[in-house]
């Protein structure tokens, strides 16, 4: 067989031939901006130009911190292309964390989108590596900016040229891409992905038994393009030749409904607590949506949250799983063939589950001393390797206790059936041990989400004088919904047993999250380590 390399290149010159007319439609400050993949390509290869004159080299990192739209899309096909280093940089990070990863990752340009500018101006002078800014925005005033020394996006690429020529001597396995995630304890981890695994993971989303993306669909990225490469979205879609819409600057629900029904949007991703605020806005202002897949990842989808799109709203509705080391794709939920015929509880508990393993992945489970059977009922922590999945983090001491004899250990703890259908049980520190045996805050959640009256629900475990630890559920309602802590824990008393209930309902406005959308536990935790020492 050829040894032909596996680079994002290839990705980018393929839809620049095959795809010239296709369009993407980016949401900005100022209106919509819209122009076909010929024009991106114009002007992703003059980004690449712009940033060579300004000193970028390959295996140089280039930082992105933006929201998604159509200069961030050009950056994601610019970087790598060039040889260089794309890392997205998640905006809703505290200062302190920003300026560590900036400097770890030793970003040598920021792209920064204007409105962003006062998240940096703070830490400016604590961005030892980097040598340039660049704004992200049709004009600016660069002689204003906060960030010095700072060029305009646009004048950069009115002065290059588009016939920029990349690189053909890349390695398939040089970097091409970094993320940091969010760590327990300390500063971020840094995740690089290489050109090989990119490319074979934006593979992978297009197959039947995954996302099946092709270009039939319009796609609409909600996850952030600073997290997890918005699921590899951008460069599959690409690469197939979709029609992309990208959301710009802090979209809401109803701006989201209105890029979907205006746009003919197919297919969209996002996680759950996105997924929660698009329902409560389709249940206000019914309407028709294309969508022939909802994907829903990044933390577990309630059952409730399924039926509501498909039952009330005639919208499919899937789920997914992965994490920022698995470039993210791990785990995709889909029907078996021969389960389409079951009872339709039956169905909708399997696609509650995170699925079946993407074919191309391998995945262990494992409870610390031994494998477990796939009997669907025993637990131990997932453990995954492939491709896409990454092998240690960037310049960390940690790499040692993740990566373990060549698999990822992924901190969830799962179970997985006879089908091989893996549902995760909850991640391992949330865990509620009560009395020596674990309870699902995971389960309870969905559990909970199930009632009518209940929007969001949480569950951590807190210390209790007795039990060690015992289960705490938050609950926010829906708008204009009045239910007391005694109706909630009667409608899941019959799915659990009864040491399993939580032992009180705090009633919320809003449960705190993570910058990417989910739960923030451990603030629920250390918020109320002393709630059942005071009330028992």
């Amino acid at each position: 067989m050829m040894n032909t390399p596996l680079l994002l290149r290839h990705l980018f010159e393929y839809a620049q031939t095959y795809y010239p007319k296709k369009h993407i439609i980016s949401r900005t400050r100022d209106g919509l901006f819209r122009y076909t993949y010929a024009e991106f390509g114009d002007r992703t290869r003059r980004l690449s130009a712009a940033l060579a004159q300004l000193g970028v080299q390959p295996g140089d990192k280039v930082g992105t911190f933006a929201w998604n739209d159509h200069r961030h899309l050009e950056a994601y096909f610019a970087i790598p292309c060039m040889g260089a280093v794309l890392h997205t940089i998640n905006i809703r990070l505290a200062p302190d964390q920003i300026a560590y990863i900036v400097n770890h990752a030793e970003d040598k340009v920021l792209l920064v989108d204007a409105g962003l500018l006062p998240l940096l101006e703070p830490i400016r002078d604590q961005l030892s590596s980097v040598r340039a800014y660049v704004i992200l925005e049709d004009t600016v005033d660069i002689s204003a900016s906060p960030l010095q020394p700072a060029y305009s996006y646009e004048a950069l690429l009115a002065d290059t040229n588009h016939d920029f020529v990349y690189p053909t001597d890349l390695d398939e396995n040089a970097p091409m891409g970094m993320c940091y995630t969010s760590a327990t304890t300390g500063n971020p981890k840094g995740v690089t992905y290489s050109h090989r695994g990119i490319y074979l993971h934006s593979m992978a989303l297009g197959l039947a038994n995954t996302a099946g993306l092709s270009e039939n669909d319009t796609v609409l990225p909600i996850v952030p393009m600073f997290h997890a490469n918005a699921w590899g979205l951008p460069f599959a879609a690409v690469w197939f030749g979709a029609d992309i819409v990208l959301p710009g600057p802090a979209p809401t629900p109803a701006i989201l409904l209105d890029l979907m029904t205006e746009e003919g949007v197919t297919f969209a991703a996002g996680v759950p607590t996105v997924w929660l605020g698009v329902l409560k806005e389709l249940d206000a202002h019914p309407r028709k949506v294309p969508l022939r897949m909802a994907l829903c990842g990044g933390s577990s989808a309630p059952p409730a949250l399924i039926r509501a799109y498909e039952e009330q709203h005639g919208i499919p509705f899937v789920h997914a799983y992965g994490m920022t080391e698995t470039s993210p794709l791990a785990t995709f939920s889909r029907l078996k063939s021969y389960q389409q015929a079951q009872p339709e509880d039956e169905r909708l508990a399997i696609r509650a589950t995170q699925g079946l393993l993407v074919p191309g992945l391998e995945m262990r489970l494992h409870n610390g001393r031994e494998d477990v059977p796939w009997d669907g009922q025993q637990m131990g922590e997932l453990l995954l390797r492939g491709p896409w999945i990454a092998d240690g983090y960037h310049n960390d001491e940690r790499t040692k206790d993740t990566f373990v004899y060549g698999w990822l250990h992924t901190g969830d703890v799962a179970t997985v059936d006879s089908e091989g259908f893996v549902r995760l049980v909850d991640r391992a520190k949330d865990l509620v041990k009560s009395g020596g045996e674990w309870i699902s805050s995971v389960d309870l959640e969905n559990a909970l989400m199930a009632h009518p009256a209940v929007f969001e629900a949480a569950v951590v475990g807190v210390p209790h004088p007795k039990w060690d630890e015992r289960p705490l559920a938050f609950v926010v309602l829906k708008e204009g919904q009045t239910v007391d802590k005694q109706d909630l824990l009667s409608f899941i008393a019959g799915k659990f047993a009864k040491w399993w209930l939580p032992d009180d309902v705090i009633f919320l406005q809003e449960i705190p999250k993570t910058s990417v959308g989910k739960f923030m536990k451990r603030s629920l935790r250390e918020q109320y380590r002393d709630y059942l020492q005071v009330n028992p």
